[in-house]
């Protein structure tokens, strides 16, 4: 294999609900749900019930055909999205294989837009914000400015702006007659967690519609039910909605599928031939979708998330009482959670692990907890327990553990 990752010892080699077993039989409750994909856990009855069944119907045909379950997976998506207050202009759907390319869709897209309105070209700038994460094609990637990836690819796709996450003051002149583009995510997953404020968003709306850009929200990591909410943005007013909405990861419960939610404004823009997929929106993926999406839009789940919450939240303040110096802060909504630390938390990864308990990092010494929706109260008290053990290890006997390497998406610059 080509060497993009750095993994630890265990090999992993069945999952069930939320938990993990490897190679030697060891359990490991799961904290990631493989970086806050496997949101109806590990192994769902019904969902491999459908792969089997799927599979013996009908796989792909590609794009020269229609199939039904991309349409069904459409509609599906642009109702519940719009019936639970979220995106209300959310009008036409393209389903492709993940998050990267449902950025590439979205950038594509804003591009085409400005085209349209500024036949001259001038209005082709894309912006996005420091400590984002985008994804790793060479679009995406443009727009996640981090110099320790896109320097080993640079020269980046020119074009590309970066700005001051939640800094409101600098939005006039970043956002201009040039921008074709905003994307931002409503919460930084990758970048340590990080809440975007009400405020943040409706000036970078409002600025969006003085000068005639698309706004994108990269709910990648953050939406599908993941704050609570079927999209993080839903608790929003409508006038701070998006013109774009991508989406990935939980989509498919581990099954590669994305997707990239357009308003009518921007769908009227793309015509035949502007972009496609050969993969995207297969049958297979998209009954898998559709199911899940079911799933995750159901507002017993999502109330169920905020409880879990305070599950946490109650957990991480006794955990900040006992270690203050080591705690800083904690952020997050619903079940995408951070602690930020004074410290490297990696050695607090390695201690979990061994103790039976899967976490990952993300920005700068921040602890990231992204479990399945589904996970218990029991489960939660369960790994609350054995986090608080490694943190003992870590915290007051570091000689006994060791950090683990490479346990995010996108480590911070000079890590």
């Amino acid at each position: 294999m080509v060497a993009t990752y750095v993994r630890p010892p265990p090999l992993m080699v069945k999952g069930e609900g939320c938990y993990l077993w490897d190679a030697e039989n060891r359990h490991y409750l799961d904290f990631t749900a493989g970086i806050a994909v496997n949101a109806l856990g590990h192994c769902d009855p019904e969902m491999a019930r459908l792969v089997y069944q799927q599979a013996l119907t009908l796989v792909h045909t590609s794009n020269l055909y229609h199939n039904p379950w991309v349409g069904e997976l459409s509609k599906l998506i642009i109702t519940k999205t719009r019936s639970a207050g979220a995106m209300h202009s959310a009008s036409k759907v393209f389903v492709c294989n993940s998050g990267t390319e449902a950025n590439e869709a979205a950038i594509k897209f804003a591009r085409k837009v400005g085209k349209v309105r500024t036949p001259s070209g001038s209005q082709h700038e894309i912006v996005s914000f420091h400590n984002s994460f985008h994804g790793r094609t060479m679009g995406a990637l443009s727009a996640t400015p981090n110099p320790k990836y896109q320097k080993p690819f640079s020269p980046m796709i020119p074009g590309f702006k970066y700005g001051t996450y939640n800094y409101e003051a600098s939005i006039p002149e970043l956002v201009n007659e040039g921008t074709c583009g905003v994307i931002v995510e409503p919460i930084q997953g990758e970048g340590g967690v990080n809440v975007a404020t009400p405020s943040f968003l409706q000036a970078l709306r409002d600025r969006c519609d003085q000068v005639g850009a698309v706004l994108i929200y990269d709910e990648i990591q953050c939406g599908l039910g993941r704050t609570g909410q079927l999209w993080a943005h839903q608790i929003l007013p409508r006038s701070a909605h998006p013109d774009v909405l991508t989406t990935a990861k939980a989509l498919g419960n581990g099954f590669p599928i994305g997707a990239t939610i357009v308003n009518e404004d921007v769908a009227q823009c793309v015509v035949t031939g502007d972009h496609g997929t050969t993969f995207g929106g297969n049958p297979l993926a998209c009954r898998l979708a559709h199911y899940i999406f079911s799933r995750l839009s159901d507002p017993e789940l999502q109330a169920s998330v905020r409880d879990k919450e305070k599950l946490f939240r109650q957990g991480f303040a006794k955990l900040q009482q006992k270690y203050p110096e080591h705690i800083k802060e904690v952020r997050g909504r619903g079940l995408i959670l951070g602690l930020q630390l004074t410290v490297d938390p990696t050695p607090i990864v390695t201690a979990a692990r061994e103790r039976g308990l899967l976490i990952i990092t993300c920005g700068t010494n921040t602890l990231r907890l992204v479990p399945p929706l589904i996970i218990t109260e029991e489960e939660i008290g369960e790994g609350l327990m054995i986090l608080e053990r490694a943190m003992e290890t870590a915290f007051q006997r570091p000689q006994e553990v060791q950090g683990t390497k490479g346990q995010q998406e996108m480590a911070p610059p000079g890590r």
